[in-house]
């Protein structure tokens, strides 16, 4: 048994690297800025061992599963950071789903993917429902950062399927957090930031598995920015819009659950996959729009009318699917994954910047119609802005769910509504690979989310936002909700070796 110990240590040794730990983007795009060391766990008992030496000699520790950041908030900047790498930590256990049972429960490590997940579950006929996310991100990630499907009628915050959270601590031993909406350690833990330590496991919540359709359609832009965006959305298991600014117009995308004999479609859905040709295509007309409005025109343009189309293969025999609505698993048809054969946008060097903000869904149609007012101003300057993006602006929207530090919790100090939900607005755009790789009009960007913070009661993805934004937006967290997190998280790490830029921000240590 010691000799099986040693090698485990050994391979933890030597797979550590002195280097930026990167996004999901890769070299290049930092999620921290310059770490110790990267070890590559393997066991729950392995990223244990290594805390317990971390806390013994205060070293900064940052837990990692695919990297899913945009921006080198992750870690401090303290350079002897270690990052502990959880993908390989991911067994998957104890199914409890009886036949005729409304819902179960499943047990998961700290690496399990949704895609992986989803094919344990869907081959033992279960499903996690509607709390899921991207493919190629970890639940447990997901939970720590906050991370949420869109939706205003289905519970879609990622945290509100897990029952219980297992976390290693910051003296190395684990602590089961489970669901009590009474318990701060429980509101803590469920968009903890990563800084009350790993999640090492959790037991999630499972139902029978079932089928969903996808329908979209277009509308105009004054139909959204002056309609009932609320009822557009909440009669849906999940939905949202795309927004094309330069032509008007949203994609209207909406999901939800048919009779499992309805159809025997099997649709897949793919929102990143591309070939290397289209790659360079895109790239062809995406660089010169560093320089060039009217590239950043066409690159909107021909975006849209790729959109329109459904973005799903058929799962039995790869062909693509062409007329809406699409049928099939629930996974595969929400979220989907690759297509066989086909890369992701950035491995073929398509890499992007973003903004997300989240604002309370009754004020939705006042911070369309700013961000609309931006783009007109910006025109009017003679810098007519566009989306450079695949999909075009996301926007998307979260049913109210109560912790201390997420984008859809209630009760807070700002006098705002948000028991109706949350709309976010998620502004992606395309990161040019020439020059200064800066964007076109690149301070349209920062003056829109000043200008955006500034106005409105809002709060910022975990992920998805650099300093700059956390910076602006520290002062819309509740101070009480900071106060009470903060207690807990002194609770969990006493000596403070989990660290974030994000919460040195918001001033969740002394």
């Amino acid at each position: 048994m010691f000799y099986l110990y040693a090698i485990g240590v050994l391979t933890l040794a030597w797979s550590c690297h002195a280097e930026p730990f990167n996004t999901f983007d890769g070299p290049g795009h930092p999620a921290c800025n310059n770490v110790a060391k990267v070890y590559n766990a393997t066991s729950v008992e392995q990223m244990q061992s290594i805390v317990r030496d971390a806390a013994k000699s205060d070293t900064p520790v940052r837990a990692s599963g695919k990297g899913h950041m945009w921006y080198d908030t992750m870690c401090s900047d303290d350079p002897t950071t270690i990052i502990i790498r959880t993908e390989d930590v991911n067994k998957i256990s104890d199914l409890n789903l009886p036949e005729g049972a409304s819902e179960g429960s499943v047990m998961i490590e700290a690496g399990v993917t949704f895609l992986q997940l989803a094919e344990y579950l869907h081959e033992n006929g279960a499903s996690v429902g509607y709390t899921l996310v991207n493919w190629n991100i970890t639940l447990a990630g997901s939970i720590a950062m906050g991370a949420h499907r869109s939706s205003l009628r289905e519970d879609s915050m990622v945290a509100a399927g897990a029952l219980e959270l297992h976390i290693i601590d910051g003296t190395g031993n684990i602590t089961v957090v489970k669901r009590d909406n009474n318990n701060d350690d429980w509101l803590a833990a469920s968009t903890s930031l990563g800084l009350l330590g790993v999640i090492a496991r959790i037991k999630f919540k499972v139902y029978p598995d079932f089928k969903v359709y996808a329908q979209q359609k277009i509308l105009t832009e004054d139909e959204v920015l002056n309609g009932d965006i609320y009822e557009m959305i909440q009669p849906y298991a999940t939905a949202n819009f795309w927004w094309w600014p330069f032509l008007k117009k949203f994609h209207h995308r909406y999901y939800d659950k048919i009779d499992i004999n309805n159809s025997t479609q099997e649709g897949f859905q793919s929102t990143f996959s591309v070939t290397k040709t289209e790659a360079d295509l895109a790239l062809g007309i995406l660089n010169p729009g560093k320089y060039l409005a009217t590239s950043n025109q066409l690159a909107e343009t021909t975006f849209f009318a790729l959109w329109s189309a459904p973005n799903f293969h058929e799962k039995t025999t790869d062909k693509a699917i062409l007329t809406w609505p699409v049928y099939g698993w629930n996974y595969d048809v929400l979220i989907g994954g690759l297509y066989p054969g086909y890369g992701t946008e950035w491995d073929f060097g398509l890499r992007g910047l973003t903004l997300e903000l989240a604002f309370p869904v009754t004020q939705a149609n006042a911070v369309l119609k700013r961000v609309r007012k931006a783009f007109d101003d910006s025109a009017a300057a003679g810098k007519p802005m566009t989306s450079t993006y695949r999909s075009g602006i996301n926007i998307k929207f979260g049913k109210a769910y109560f912790d201390l530090l997420g984008q859809v919790t209630t009760n807070t100090s700002d006098g705002a509504d948000w028991s109706q939900g949350a709309i976010m607005f998620d502004f992606p755009s395309f990161q040019p690979t020439i020059g200064d790789k800066l964007r076109y009009n690149e301070p349209f960007y920062h003056n829109l989310a000043q200008a955006l913070i500034t106005e409105f009661p809002c709060r910022p993805h975990w992920t998805k936002n650099t300093r700059e934004v956390f910076t602006l937006a520290k002062d819309k967290i509740d101070a009480t909700h900071l106060a009470r997190f903060k207690k807990a998280r002194e609770k969990f790490d006493p000596n403070g070796i989990f660290k974030s830029i994000v919460g040195q921000i918001l001033g969740l240590y002394d």
